[in-house]
């Protein structure tokens, strides 16, 4: 072995990153360092893909726009929105563009049953159900669990056609939490379902949303959660967590849980709105507040939503595509007329 002064040009045989400074030579190799060499003749293969382990491009435009460089993989990202951004459509699109890369996903959902969750991925017209079928998307069901110890037989029995067929194929694909008021359960099936797909340094997790899970638990329950997830599959899988959160009209916001969490996340997206000025409309706004490792152009931008395209950035006084009529009152998608059954169904049984 030779140590020798690098002028900063190479790259390492095994990590594949810059040599800074002393460079170790073996056998014509250059390294830099000797756990580095050690690796390489423990394993004979370089870390080719070293760079696609520690960062990605989301590969939704109002994101890549505003990170040069991609994200780190091991970020816990809070995504804050206030009501009629579509929160849910950057939700599902993040996920369909982890698919499309050949990446695991599993999405844990709050709010939704898993032909909702389903549906609103249908409702863009990206077809998730082969994705389903074959285990790549995997959905922890934190929902269902409201109708009592028969909630997904008679939450199905009550479903439109469409919407029983959504469910049934959704249905091998589903973990189903019994209690989400004991975080330990949610944590144990999360652990589960990524450790079956051997997501380590691949995948992506969503969380929809933080808000919704507040309400479930006690206040340090709910802090314990967020830490404890970051720690295990962010920094420790390097797989990194998309989290919403809700921003005002009870969704609080400032020191409300998760919003005063935002020290403890890697990045904070904002989705707002704001009042055109040539009209009466609201105009949809994204920007990325902060993300830690990553270079970061934090400038609003405007957006909307189309179906097969996601999001689209649009520039200030262009006029919005009726692309995204698709979106109802509140912003939000819909699809097949018959895809608010399992909620109704959920609101009659209440009253």
């Amino acid at each position: 072995m030779r140590l020798s002064m690098s002028d900063g040009s190479g790259v390492c045989a095994f990590c594949r990153m810059a040599i800074p400074e002393s460079v170790v030579e073996t056998d014509g190799k250059r390294f830099c360092s000797t756990a580095c060499r050690d690796r390489l003749a423990e394993t004979g293969t370089s870390f080719g893909a070293a760079d696609s382990h520690r960062r990605i491009r989301p590969g939704v435009s109002g994101l890549d726009s505003s990170l040069p460089n991609g994200f780190p993989r091991n970020a816990f990202v809070l995504v804050a929105s206030e009501a009629g951004t579509r929160d849910r459509a950057l939700g599902a699109e993040l996920v369909w563009r982890a698919l499309q890369r050949g990446e695991p996903v599993v999405f844990t959902s709050f709010q939704e049953p898993p032909s909702a969750v389903v549906q609103q991925f249908i409702a863009m017209e990206w077809n998730v159900l082969p994705y389903l079928e074959s285990g790549q998307l995997h959905i922890v069901d934190c929902f269902t669990y409201r109708l009592g110890g028969q909630g997904r037989d008679r939450l199905f029995d009550r479903m439109g056609e469409w919407n029983q067929y959504l469910s049934t194929v959704a249905r091998d694909a589903t973990t189903t939490v019994r209690d989400p008021t004991d975080v330990r359960e949610i944590e144990n099936k999360l652990d589960n379902a990524l450790e079956g797909r051997e997501m380590v340094d691949d995948g992506l997790v969503v969380i929809d949303s933080l808000t919704e899970m507040g309400t479930l638990t006690q206040p340090v329950q709910a802090y314990d959660f967020v830490k404890d997830m970051r720690a295990d599959i962010c920094k420790g899988r390097f797989v990194p967590i998309f989290a919403g959160a809700a921003l005002g009209s009870g969704g609080g916001g400032g020191d409300a849980f998760p919003h005063d969490l935002t020290y403890v996340m890697d990045g904070l997206i904002e989705l707002g709105l704001e009042e055109a000025r040539d009209d009466d409309r609201l105009v949809k706004q994204i920007r990325i507040r902060k993300l830690n490792g990553a270079a970061v152009t934090p400038a609003w931008q405007r957006y909307e939503f189309e179906p097969r395209t996601g999001m689209v950035v649009r520039e200030p006084g262009v006029e919005e595509s009726v692309g995204d009529s698709s979106a109802d009152a509140d912003g939000e998608s819909v699809g097949d007329p018959s895809a608010d059954d399992d909620t109704e169904a959920i609101e009659e049984e209440n009253r």
